[in-house]
């Protein structure tokens, strides 16, 4: 089958987060079940581009990723160069999978699809909640739906979710869509890394020290619940909280203030952005993973966690929870301050039921969750008429 993937925005653009590393898991499973996989992004990276080619496909891991130049409006990752190559190509392709709402790429794909006659299926990757339109620019989103959207969602060959409370959040809009199936994302297998000597961060644990941590892995954003996890932290003595994430949203100074009047400033370490060996420690040895979001389509952090053998606690609203075969550990609803701080605190004053979740959680995300299975799963979606 040959497989055109629509994205915004790619590795090794690292800041966007889940979405970015979930597209390539795919696509990266496709290629090597023989599929013909392709990507359509661009260079942007934050503020900057990429130091990419932007001439010709870079394979990555057998995916051929066509990087095109972003151009203004560079908030919607327009790409006249990208235009041009989907009215070029996008005939030679049996499936386009487009991933993203709000953003021309995503408009742009899927009219070329359409006049091509080439079926092409939708992924929003969380971005169709209400919550979330209502938070952030209500009035483009819901113009946009309207104008672009609607049309995009009705007439493609299918719509894929990541969890069962996506689908209820995109259904709860209101909205003629095609037929919406759940295929959850990946997770790769992995062995402890060990010691990060020699390593490019090995900074990353440093002032940990010997105490037990609580570690929160991704961006840090408005809707991550960061704020619900210092304030818990006040009510679990001698514990760290490790942040772990790049802060595109500006929020660590509101952050590091909060854990100043809670009292917990020197028990919260943010460490930046990690990847590799840096990132495998930190999975390795947190004694607690947590997720409280107020709206997660997915959580692949969690999953990430879960492969690595962690204890997890999650909010109720992350959607890895809403899936049957994840059970991923402690869910929490209301998540607030107070039940967070009790699920974490019985976990670490618990170190043989921590290590029996956390068991438990590797042979979930191994069992359900590896690559090679939810890439078959997305086939049959595509096979379906």
């Amino acid at each position: 089958m040959r497989i055109l993937h629509v994205v915004p925005s790619y590795l090794p653009a690292w800041r966007y987060g889940g979405p970015i590393r979930s597209v390539h898991g795919l696509a990266r499973a496709q290629a090597a079940a023989g599929d013909a996989v392709s990507v359509f992004t661009t260079d942007a990276d934050g503020p900057g581009r990429l130091d990419v080619p932007t001439d010709r496909p870079v394979d990555r891991d057998g995916v051929a990723v066509h990087y095109f130049p972003v151009g203004a409006p560079r908030r919607l990752y327009r790409s006249p160069a990208m235009g041009r190559a989907l009215g070029a190509t996008i005939h030679g392709f049996d499936v386009v999978h487009l991933h993203s709402v709000f953003l021309w790429p995503t408009w742009a794909a899927a009219r070329a699809a359409e006049s091509a006659g080439v079926r092409y299926f939708v992924s929003p990757r969380g971005m169709l909640v209400e919550d979330l339109i209502q938070e952030r620019g209500a009035l483009r989103k819901r113009l946009w739906i309207r104008l672009v959207e609607r049309r995009t969602l009705a007439r493609a060959a299918g719509i894929v979710v990541q969890s069962e409370l996506e689908r209820r959040h995109l259904e709860a809009l209101g909205l003629a869509l095609a037929p919406v199936a759940v295929v959850p994302n990946g997770v790769e297998a992995r062995q402890p890394e060990g010691s990060i000597e020699g390593s490019q961060e090995p900074a990353v644990a440093a002032g940990l020290g010997g105490a037990p941590f609580v570690l929160f892995l991704g961006r840090i954003s408005w809707k991550k619940g960061l704020d619900r996890l210092i304030e818990a932290l006040a009510a679990i003595p001698g514990v760290t909280l490790a942040v772990a994430g790049n802060d595109d949203e500006r929020l660590l100074p509101s952050l590091q203030e909060l854990a100043r009047r809670t009292g917990v400033a020197g028990r919260v370490r943010f460490v930046g952005e990690v990847h590799g060996a840096a990132k495998g420690w930190l999975l390795d040895h947190a004694a607690v993973f947590c997720l409280p979001s107020s709206s997660e389509n997915f959580g692949l952090a969690a999953l990430e966690a879960m492969a690595a053998g962690r204890p997890v606690v999650v909010s109720s609203e992350v959607g890895l929870a809403s899936l049957p075969e994840a059970a991923p550990g402690l869910v929490v609803a209301p998540a607030g301050p107070a039940a967070l701080a009790a699920a974490i605190s019985g976990l670490i004053g618990d170190p043989r039921r921590a290590a029996e979740l956390g068991a438990r959680a590797a042979r979930i995300a191994g069992e359900h969750f590896a690559w090679p299975g939810i890439a078959a799963a997305t086939r049959e979606v595509y096979a379906r008429r």
